[in-house]
Order: C-alpha cells, then structure tokens, then sequence
C-alpha cells in the first residue's frame, strides 16, 4: 500500500543554531526539539528531567474538595468503598492504584469490574445492585461513568453516593454526584488530557495533600499510571509526561511483581520502555478482560503473594495466546469474506459480519483489516441475540460522527473520531452496511484513504556519527533521542528520512521482512535496517538505482553488542 509522506517544514536555521549553541547539541537535536515546542535551556531542562514538584494542584480539578472531604468523611465513618472500574487497561490499573494505596488506610474498600459480555462497558445496574446488596455506600468509579446520569440516580434511589473520575467527553447532562473529569466545561484544571486512572491518582494525590499523608507512599505506584498512559494512547506531554517519565523510572528500576512475571512470560529484558508497555505488558492485561474477567488483572497488580502472582500471570498470558489464535483466526475469515465480495473493489468501507466471532478481540481484528485495506472498518459479531461491534477508522475521517448519521438503526453506540463500539438488531445489518457506505462515500476526502507515514526531519548518513565515534557501537545522536522517550502521541519517536540511498546488499525474512545494508555516497557509512512487511519494496531496492527511506532508530542486541539498525517506515524511488 503506497503512502503519502508528510515532511515537517525545516525550522529556520536562525533559530536552530541559537538552540544549538544554547544547549550544545547539534543540528539535528535542536531541530527535533524545536518541533515539540522548546525553545529555551528551561524548557529543555523539563523536558529531559521532568520533576514531581512540577504537578499541578488536584484542587484546580472541579469538584476536588467534594470528593476529598467525602471520601475523608466514609474513611472516619468506616463505611464501604466500591471501586468500580472499566475492564481495560486504564480501568484496570486505576482499580489496583487506589486499592493499592487506600486498602491500609481503610479496612472497608473493595474493587468491582464488569462483565463485558453480561454488563457491557461502564458504571452497570448489575454493579450498583452489587453494591446495594452489599452494603457499600459509596461508589468510586474510574475510567467510567461520565454519562451514566440513569445509574447515578438508581444508586441515589438506593442510598449509595457515587465519585466519577473519569477522562472521557461529557454529555450534556452530568450526573448528579461528584464528578473529577478535567474534560467538564466548567473545569479549569491546566492539563485536559490524563488517562482515567490519572483522574483517580489526582484524587489520591488531593487526599495525600489534604491528610498530611506522604507523596512518597503514593508515588511509589506510578508504575501503574504508565502502565496507563501507554495502554490509553493518551498524548504524553505535560503532565502526563511526569508521571509516565518517573512511573516508566520505577517500573524498571524497582518492578512491580507482576510486570516482572509478565515481562519474564513474553522474555522481555531489561530496561524496558513505554513502547515495551504498549506491545508486552497492555495487552496481557487486556487479555484477560477479552477473554474472562478483567477482574483478575486487578488481582496480579494488586497482590503481594508471589506464587499466586505467577499463577494468575501465567493464566493472563495463556489468555493473550489464546486471544492472538482467536483474532488471527477471525481476520482471516474476514479476509476471505472481503475477497469473496464482488462489489468490494468499489466500496469506500469494510463492513464484515459473522454470528459466532468472539466479542472480545472484533476491535483488534478491525484494525488489522485496516491494515490490508485502507478503509474505515466495522466488525460485527452476535451476542445477546443482537449484532455488535467495533468501529475504527482512518487518517482523520470521523467515525463516530458517520455514526451519528446511522443511528436509526442502531440501538447503542459510542466512541470517538477514531474508535467506536455499536449494537443493532440483527435484521438491521444489511441495512446498516448500505447506509455507511453512503455515508462515507459522501463524506471521506481523498487524502483520508491514502495511509500516511510522518517525516520530522531529513538527514545525511553522515550525519549518524560523529568522525570520532565507533560505528560498531550505538552514536550519540541515538543516545540522545533516546532521552526523548517516554515516546507516545504529542512526542513521537523522531522519524528520519534520508534521501538517494543504495543498497549494498539484501535479503528477505520470512518471505516478509525487508533486511537491508545501505549507503549514501559518498559516505562510506554502511548503514543496516530491517523493514517489517516491507518484502513488496524489494525490487525497489535491488534495482541498483537510488532511493528514499523513511526510519528510527533502534538498537540492536546481540552477543551482549549493542549495535545501531534502523527500523525502516518506507521506501520509494528517488525522484
């Protein structure tokens, strides 16, 4: 699938040499640094070493006080506290981070996480007749909640109160309770973007302030908040670049248990990074919400008994497994099924339904179709004698809004620009799929059905190392991008482009894989990369002609040597 490069302006050398000579970094740094907006030896300085002293108040948050003074109040009153929380990552983590630090304060606290089949996602009556039953009377919810104004009142009408924090866009209407979310309109807290579970650390932290309870004690899980921010894909900047920089600090410099046992599963070394978080340890997590209960991603987190931390790690990780079988399975039937439509070949959208596809991994198995056709996708499935699914979609197209314009036929959905989730009657899906196509081919620009591969600055190989540096070990240019992480949306991993490039020499992995020795004369700096799936570029490079090459740059170990290889986004010929 050919890509549509988007190269970042150069920044006027004017200003890069007056940063450079600031910071006493070359060209290069200070170009990259420019683009996430720094300007100055201060800013540069925070960036690289972001300080815990530098969080904002919690009590700017809306509502703060409230929910303070009444979680201070059920803690003298030795109430129950249910911790409700969504079943994903973010839900997850949130649970056990205020388990964590709440259980030895207060003896009455307990965690409840949905059932995703029975209950669906959010705050459930099932979950609040839980807690009824049981004699809680106060509900913390987290990652959740913000548009649950019918199951606020039933659980007012039951004598439970109800703290929300969440992340999530408001609806018009709040529910009548205590409500932390930086995204309320009426909320003046500097920083919008925290994941569900920073909504929840914001309260501890506003506890911690207002108790005279040590910081120090609460810091010691921001593991869990990293765990968070890379799961949710939430932009890691501001403050979130905080925590998620001391939280990525801890995690591997004192690891949890149970990301110890779940890096050892999937024989992940290290230190490792936000980018090891997002592809090692979220998705075991979110495995077991998949295919049991994300209750028992709480329980690995939050326990202290290392032999049932190993056991329950080792069943999650059978469980991500079993899941990568199960949507391998399903995308390959909804290959076959795309194939099998004559009409495909004119249709902006994919819209695949089959009655016994597993419910739990229909999102993920959206997203891998999307990388075979460049459309937005919908993947449907059964459950409850109803059809449902996940939406997702590409480039910029709204998702959520072409869903707006279906909705009478739908009978739920929600969601975002580029992810949403749907329910429908069953005899409503030929209907829906008619509708969608309309809708997004009335609606979906040119440039949103070509993919994009994003450019920050281009660079000579020669540029790689300096004259003095050892090319058999990783160059300083490598070293110092690497202090750019945590890497996430809002301070993405630098992407290099150089241009009239040879290759050297080259072979195929796999029958997939792309492994490459280059040149740019007249450097002679050999430079090697691999590129994942990139097998289609091959004659491009083996032509002995010149080409461009999209990169980051990794490191590659082996025989206890630690080498410099490019990970290669993209080739094309050079113009």
């Amino acid at each position: 699938m050919q890509k549509r490069w988007l190269i970042k302006a150069p920044v006027e050398s004017t200003t890069v040499e007056e940063l450079r000579s600031i910071l006493k970094v070359d060209h290069i740094v200070a170009e990259l640094l420019l683009q996430r907006g720094i300007k100055t030896f201060e800013e540069a300085e925070a960036f690289f070493r972001p300080q815990l002293t530098e969080l904002h108040d919690p009590f700017l948050m809306q509502d703060m006080k409230f929910a303070v003074k009444r979680v201070n109040d059920a803690i003298k009153s030795e109430e129950k506290i249910l911790l409700f929380g969504d079943y994903d990552v973010d839900g997850t983590t949130a649970v056990a981070l205020l388990y964590s630090f709440l259980k030895p304060k207060h003896a009455h606290l307990d965690y409840y996480i949905p059932d995703r089949y029975i209950e669906g996602y959010g705050v459930s009556f099932l979950g609040i007749d839980f807690a009824a039953e049981n004699g809680f009377t106060l509900i913390i919810s987290l990652d959740c909640g913000i548009r649950s104004v019918e199951h606020v009142q039933y659980a007012k009408e039951k004598g439970i109160d109800f703290i929300i924090c969440d992340h999530h866009n408001p609806g018009e209407i709040l529910p009548d309770c205590i409500v932390l979310d930086p995204k309320r309109k009426d909320c003046s807290y500097p920083y919008k973007e925290l994941s569900g579970c920073g909504v929840g650390f914001k309260l501890l932290h506003g506890l911690c302030l207002q108790n005279d309870w040590k910081l120090s004690t609460l810091f010691e899980h921001l593991d869990l908040l990293a765990v968070s921010i890379g799961a949710d894909i939430v932009p890691v900047t501001g403050e979130n670049r905080i925590l998620c920089y001391h939280g990525m600090l801890l995690l591997n410099a004192k690891p949890r248990p149970a990301f110890m046992e779940l890096l050892t599963l999937a024989k992940r070394a290290f230190p490792i990074t936000l980018t090891d978080v997002v592809f090692t340890i979220a998705p075991r997590i979110n495995a077991a919400g998949r295919l049991r209960s994300g209750k028992f991603s709480v329980e690995l987190m939050i326990s202290d008994d290392i032999d049932e931390i190993r056991r329950i790690a080792i069943d999650i990780n059978q469980d991500n497994l079993e899941r990568r079988q199960i949507d391998q399975l399903i995308t390959t039937e909804a290959l076959e099924l795309i194939d099998a439509d004559s009409s495909y070949g004119a249709k902006k959208t994919t819209v695949v339904f089959k009655n016994d596809w597993h419910k739990g991994v229909v999102g993920i198995v959206a997203s891998r179709l999307i990388e075979k056709h460049y459309r937005p996708t919908i993947v449907l499935t059964e459950s409850n004698g109803k059809a449902t699914g996940s939406a997702r979609t590409v480039n910029n197209f709204d998702i959520h809004a072409a869903l707006i314009k279906c909705e009478h036929l739908l009978e739920q959905f929600g969601g975002h620009t580029h992810a949403a989730g749907m329910t429908m009657k069953l005899e409503n899906v030929e209907a829906f799929q008619t509708k969608f196509e309309e809708i997004v081919q009335e609606s979906i620009l040119l440039e949103d059905e070509t993919p994009e591969q994003q450019v920050d600055i281009l660079i000579d190989f020669k540029d790689v190392f300096l004259e003095s540096e050892n090319r058999m070990k990783l160059p300083r240019l490598k070293r110092i991008v690497d202090q750019f992480e945590p890497f996430g949306p809002g301070n993405m991993k630098p992407v290099f482009m150089a241009t009239n490039v040879f290759s050297s020499n080259q072979r195929v992995l796999k029958e997939a894989h792309l492994k490459i020795s280059m040149v740019q004369p007249p450097s002679d700096l050999v430079l090697e990369g691999i590129g994942f799936s990139l097998v289609d570029k091959a004659d491009d490079t083996a032509s002995g002609m010149p080409f461009d090459v999209v990169f980051t740059m990794e490191s590659n170990k082996w025989n206890n040597k630690e080498t410099l290889q490019l990970n290669i986004k993209d080739i094309r010929p050079t113009l």
